[in-house]
């Protein structure tokens, strides 16, 4: 498999992961896939109970054929060091230099975002800036997956001499700025924040709230920015958002919703029911932007609200991926992740490989953007721009 389709793969079935044993302890872990997680911060505490002998029993490679050939979209093998490193980007963290990258129309990568404090600020790197080569080797016209994998240590997988990337590991970016020569600096590599939450005053009395995923603490951190929220309404902006953990989905619901269901999951013949904790804010005007990059947890929440009627969703459709995975421990510490079951919506629609249409469509995130404010307007909430 080639960095570029495994990193894709990671991405997506990351992008649900449960906190807690599902069914008495029979799945623990995904919905839509991720490796097992226990609570949060004890991610490999209980992972050992899932999944039958036949499978504890299996080799490394027997494992990874079984993905390769099983016909399942989501199955997928995860080493120990793999699935160390996403139960770290469950818990909001992850190892980098803080530099984030976007693909310019000419296929050269671009420094999206460089935040406060890390690495990349410390050398003057900043927005705007292109990237050339991450050591030594060209990244432009490479997949923005690729690059970040570059980045932070594991190109196919690996970081240098086949291990991977470690805190204090030297990475040297050559860059250019516009009208200055291009410059090479040595950076070492640290553990980081995510900052999967911002907020932003777009416009008077309008709160906008961006969240990228749904690691640990995202929910408390929407539900402190809402506590602030002004009385003309929020924007809870979801696109982009692969997923991350239920619970935080979860909580972020109970933000906006007094109660009641959030979702449904099912594998085999056994059913549960989310629902969301009592004492939320069921009036404050809600607009909720998804497009095709949200997916799992992010489609779980907007499902939720939408058919809820707690919110008007505007932008494109979702991604569609709404599949129930059970992960299995393999002796060697590694894991095995294969497709049990699916979750749906309060209305019961399955999200699985059809997304969700918005209420109001908007391809273009700049008119997506106005579109929201606009509608907010209608809502009841002063937004919209002239």
């Amino acid at each position: 498999m080639t960095a570029t389709a495994r990193q894709a793969r990671h991405g997506a079935t990351l992008s649900l992961v449960f906190g807690t044993v599902l069914l008495g302890g029979a799945v623990l872990g995904a919905w839509g896939g991720g490796p097992p997680a226990a609570p949060p911060r004890r991610a490999a505490s209980a992972d050992a109970r899932v999944g039958g002998p036949e499978v504890a029993t299996l080799s490394p490679e027997q494992a990874q054929r079984l993905v390769a050939d099983g016909g399942d979209r989501w199955a997928a093998y995860y080493s120990p060091q793999d699935y160390a490193e996403f139960a770290q980007g469950l818990d909001g963290e992850y190892l980098g230099v803080g530099v984030f990258v976007d693909r310019a129309d000419d296929g050269s990568t671009l420094v999206s975002a460089v935040p406060p404090g890390s690495p990349a600020a410390a050398a003057g790197i900043a927005v705007g800036d292109r990237l050339i080569a991450v050591d030594g080797a060209p990244v432009d016209r490479l997949p923005v997956t690729e690059v970040v994998a570059r980045l932070r240590g594991r190109p196919d997988g690996q970081g240098a001499g086949g291990r991977p990337a470690e805190p204090g590991s030297p990475v040297r970016l050559t860059l250019r700025r516009a009208g200055v020569a291009a410059r090479e600096v040595t950076l070492r590599r640290t553990v980081l924040a995510a900052q999967d939450v911002a907020v932003d005053h777009p416009a008077p009395g309008v709160l906008w709230i961006t969240a990228r995923a749904f690691t640990t603490g995202v929910g408390a951190e929407i539900a402190a920015a809402a506590r602030r929220a002004p009385e003309h309404g929020v924007v809870l902006d979801l696109r982009g958002n692969s997923g991350g953990l239920v619970a935080e989905a979860v909580a972020t619901a109970s933000v906006f919703l007094d109660g009641g269901p959030v979702a449904s999951y099912q594998v085999g013949d056994q059913s549960r029911q989310l629902a969301a904790a009592p004492g939320g804010d069921p009036r404050t005007p809600l607009v909720v932007l998804v497009d095709g990059g949200t997916m799992s947890a992010a489609e779980l929440l907007a499902g939720a609200l939408q058919d809820r009627c707690r919110a008007v969703l505007v932008g494109s459709r979702t991604f569609g991926k709404g599949t129930v995975q059970q992960p299995s421990r393999l002796a060697d510490g590694s894991v095995l992740e294969r497709t049990v079951g699916r979750y749906f919506t309060p209305a019961g629609r399955s999200p699985d490989g059809v997304g969700l249409l918005p209420d109001v469509p908007a391809a273009d995130p700049a008119t997506a953007d106005a579109l929201a404010l606009r509608v907010l307007s209608g809502l009841g909430g002063a937004g919209a721009r002239p």
